[in-house]
């Protein structure tokens, strides 16, 4: 029986999506559940599985091809497998070089494969779970390429010739490209928008990170034994968030027309970077979790987001968002608004600076956090307290636990 694969909904107001990579080919067989396709929306990277056992019998959409949701992208010969039958020339067979093997790649990474001709086998892999990244791929080929300058040519002793040799090795210039995944282009038309449509202005603040280390320190073998995971500094951050919104509300709501509207509830958003771009995971209810579970939550948002299993749903909505540049040595940034929210917090990179403390100077471990707001209907004065209370809550982590 002839099952037809198609485009599943996969998130509201979602109806385009783009075939990321085949992970299978025609005449592959499959199982039921097994990972077919990947699928690219504007917001995330989702499987596509085998709704029975089977055997592929026609792939209909080439990689990077868009197709409408519930339209039919592959046929399933449902039952025992088929044998593989050999292709012609007008069937062509899009991103097989290694698709058909499991995956041992980031989508990004295959992509980039199937560009050079290459097997994820060939090359080094330093992503997580051990999968082959976008970097190992741009460092492998850039490689190849060296070896290639470098290899010895034909002798050309008694040969004259009026026309100059080829440059080589470092003198080559050389362009790649790539095309933009339909993430990509949505983050960059949404970063567009953002300083188009809003008044954006940021103000800044440093943050004493002595208590919240020395309190990690005191609990941190206790926490990690109990929950099984480690207490890090995003569950401050996140808490010390919720206290300022829910004293500055105007940062925790949006414009809509000509209207203001205020949330009552405290969903954050989450920046994590992947291979593919930034996506943005929503803790909903966060102000109703402890500690332990916003750190679970963190943990689980970051790996799903690594390996492209984050689902559109979880991508949606949010009413703040805070994003941590620190992981990769930031200093200081402006971080931009996310649509159509109203702000965000930037966290940076711990350094010890020397600071004034009662009349002398020590040294201790400092932050500089950012917030990006909408100036349209929140007033500098209010940013600066949010920010300030932020400060204050964070250099005294009781206060969380207090509500005070």
């Amino acid at each position: 029986m002839m099952i037809e694969l198609k485009v599943p909904a996969v998130g509201e107001s979602i109806t385009e999506v783009e075939i990321g990579s085949w992970l299978k080919t025609e005449g592959a067989t499959v199982a039921k559940d097994e990972p077919v396709a990947m699928i690219e929306t504007e917001k995330a990277t989702v499987e596509l599985p085998a709704p029975a056992d089977g055997t592929i019998t026609k792939l209909l959409k080439k990689q990077g091809e868009t197709a409408k949701v519930g339209e039919t992208i592959a046929h399933l010969e449902a039952g025992k497998a088929a044998p593989a039958t050999a292709k012609t020339a007008s069937t062509p067979a899009p991103a097989e070089k290694s698709s058909s093997e499991p995956a041992k790649a980031t989508p990004l990474a295959k992509r980039m494969l199937d560009e050079n001709n290459l097997r994820a086998e060939e090359v080094p892999a330093t992503g997580p779970g051990g999968k082959v990244s976008k970097k190992d791929v741009l460092q492998h080929v850039e490689q190849l390429q060296k070896e290639k300058n470098a290899a010895p040519v034909a002798s050309t002793e008694n040969v004259i010739s009026s026309t100059p040799a080829p440059k080589t090795g470092s003198d080559t210039r050389e362009e790649q490209v790539v095309r933009m995944s339909l993430l990509r282009r949505t983050i960059a038309k949404r970063l567009v928008e953002a300083q188009h449509t809003a008044a954006l202005l940021t103000t800044f603040n440093e943050v004493d990170m002595s208590a919240i280390l020395a309190f990690r320190q005191q609990y941190q073998e206790a926490f990690q034994k109990k929950y099984g995971i480690k207490l890090g500094f995003m569950s401050f951050f996140v808490k010390a968030v919720i206290d300022g919104l829910k004293q500055f509300p105007l940062l925790n709501a949006e414009i809509r027309d000509t209207d203001i509207v205020y949330h009552n509830y405290h969903d954050i958003g989450l920046a994590v970077s992947t291979d593919r771009g930034l996506v943005v995971p929503v803790l909903p209810d966060a102000d109703r979790l402890s500690f332990a579970e916003i750190e679970l939550a963190v943990a689980d948002f970051a790996k799903r987001a690594r390996d492209g299993k984050i689902k559109p749903e979880e991508l949606t909505g949010g009413t703040f968002t805070i994003t941590n540049g620190g992981v990769f040595g930031s200093l200081l940034s402006t971080p931009l608004v996310n649509p159509p929210q109203s702000g965000i917090l930037g966290m940076h990179t711990i350094q010890e600076r020397p600071v004034a403390v009662a009349g002398q100077v020590v040294i201790r471990p400092m932050m500089y956090v950012a917030l990006t707001y909408d100036h349209r209907i929140v007033d500098g004065k209010e940013a600066v307290q949010f920010l300030r209370r932020v400060k204050e809550t964070v250099e005294n982590p009781a206060r969380m636990l207090l509500e005070i």
